[in-house]
């Protein structure tokens, strides 16, 4: 019989192990602690940090490069499809790698299956089984490392899917990097020419305001030095032949305003008869701005005008308008500027008889007055010359001379250095002309400066009551007040 020694196994393991071919590389000094499961099945332990797979990291920045797509620059786009291509070219050699790595692992499981092989048909008993556990082990190693190679090259062919789109995005980018540079080369060029055409132009501007005011000075020169050759020949006689001439054709021009008045009522007098009406009271004095209209009687039978109520009203071209004129009740009224260029009527009332008057046209502006007042309105404050008949409804005797000033802002009336009243322009505020009747009606205006504060103001003329008027409504509407008399601005709004 034949003795087995307690050290035999030992022995043999050695030996078996010391045979190994010497070009048999381990990359560790002991054997893989692994553990076989149900069905002879290899579970590798768990470790305690879990790095996660190639697939999931690849799938996780395709997502993230997808999302981050719609919110980035195309720069930033194009950069971030650069840095995944990198990665997927980083990918693909890792990946490369494990190929070789499995490559080198399968020789190793190869020569340790033979190794094994050769070690089982030297041995027996319990050491077999112990050889055949590690050939199975060694079997299931290669299924195992087989069915990683398999995903390893699906998680390839992936990355390469990966690398080539990613390659086509960045491309994509860079195309379009390159079409939104010369699109914003083309518009700045477009900019740059827009700039230069607007510099040229105000250039040219520039050089025609310099020649247009180097022709208004020259041309301003002239007729300084034409007025000094005047002066200086002692000729005042042409400018004082030329002022009478203008004050004759004035008259001539009053005079046949008047006679073509006069003919004009005539001719509606003598229509009047014709339709079988009688008039019983007629207008006396020019229906132009800066006279004054009043009523007389025409015939024996009319009634006394101081027996019976009269009021004015303002009335359109085409008659389908009438406005009453608060407090024109009297038999005189002086038409200011609100009347130009509309009729005048007076109705008069005596017991049961009711008469209505017209005017036989619109009333007409004053000549020159309107380039008198453009005059004034480049004057930041004008001054004008009047007599105070009335403050607060009662009489004052017109004694003193008042300064009134009419400004941009505000209107002020002083005497000497007195300051009777100063009042900026505001919705409270009235002017107008008086319109209580009186013989200098067509020189005086009612102010009403604030609550309990009014005046009755008379000019040197008619000219200065009414410039006065205009001017004063022209920069209250600059300040967006609509100034005017009593009752009027219901009137002004409708």
């Amino acid at each position: 019989m034949t003795r087995i020694s307690r050290d035999f196994g030992d022995t043999m393991h050695k030996d078996a192990v010391l045979s190994f071919a010497a070009d048999v590389t381990f990359p560790s000094n002991r054997f893989p602690n692994y553990k076989i499961g149900a069905n002879n099945r290899i579970l590798e332990p768990k470790e305690r940090q879990e790095v996660p797979s190639m697939k999931e990291v690849v799938a996780r920045e395709t997502a993230q490069l997808i999302e981050q797509q719609k919110r980035l620059s195309v720069r930033d786009l194009a950069s971030k499809f650069e840095k995944g291509l990198a990665a997927a070219a980083k990918l693909s050699d890792e990946a490369r790698r494990r190929e070789a790595a499995s490559l080198e692992k399968h020789v190793l499981l190869k020569k340790l299956r033979d190794a094994l092989e050769s070690l089982r048909g030297r041995v027996a008993g319990r050491n077999k089984d112990d050889v055949e556990e590690a050939i199975s082990m060694v079997e299931a190693l290669a299924v195992q490392l087989t069915q990683r190679e398999g995903e390893l090259i699906q998680e390839k062919s992936e990355v390469k899917k990966l690398a080539i789109f990613l390659k086509q995005a960045s491309e994509d980018a860079k195309k379009l990097v390159d079409e939104e540079r010369a699109f914003a080369l083309a518009e700045i060029e477009k900019a740059r020419a827009a700039v230069q055409r607007v510099e040229e132009a105000f250039q040219e501007q520039e050089r025609i305001s310099q020649t247009s005011g180097k022709q208004e000075t020259e041309e301003l020169m002239k007729e300084v030095q034409e007025a000094r050759r005047i002066k200086m020949l002692h000729q005042p006689s042409k400018v004082m032949d030329m002022e009478h001439e203008l004050q004759a054709l004035r008259i001539q021009l009053a005079e046949k305003s008047l006679y073509s008045l006069q003919l004009r009522k005539e001719l509606e007098m003598s229509k009047r008869i014709e339709a079988g009406r009688s008039n019983l009271y007629e207008f006396d004095g020019s229906e132009t701005l800066g006279s004054c209209l009043r009523i007389i009687p025409y015939t024996d039978k009319a009634p006394d005008l101081s027996k019976c109520f009269i009021q004015w009203y303002r009335v359109s071209t085409d008659g389908s308008k009438k406005e009453l004129i608060s407090g024109a009740t009297k038999s005189v009224y002086a038409p200011e500027p609100f009347d130009v260029g509309r009729i005048l009527q007076a109705d008069i009332v005596a017991d049961d008889q009711r008469v209505t008057m017209r005017t036989i046209g619109v009333i007409d502006p004053a000549p020159g007055l309107g380039s008198y007042v453009e005059a004034l309105v480049r004057k930041s404050e004008t001054e004008f010359n009047v007599v105070m008949t009335q403050m607060n409804g009662k009489d004052h005797p017109p004694h003193c001379v008042h300064i009134f000033h009419v400004g941009r802002m505000r209107i002020k009336l002083c005497k000497g250095r007195i300051t009777k009243a100063k009042e900026n322009y505001s919705s409270s505020m009235q002017l107008c002309g008086v319109r209580g009747g009186g013989n200098a009606a067509a020189q005086a205006l009612f102010w009403h400066a604030k609550k309990g504060l009014s005046f009755v103001l008379a000019f040197e003329s008619e000219r200065e009551r009414n410039a006065a008027i205009m001017l004063a409504r022209r920069f209250a509407f600059d300040c967006n007040i609509m100034l005017a008399g009593p009752d009027d601005r219901a009137s002004l709004g409708t």
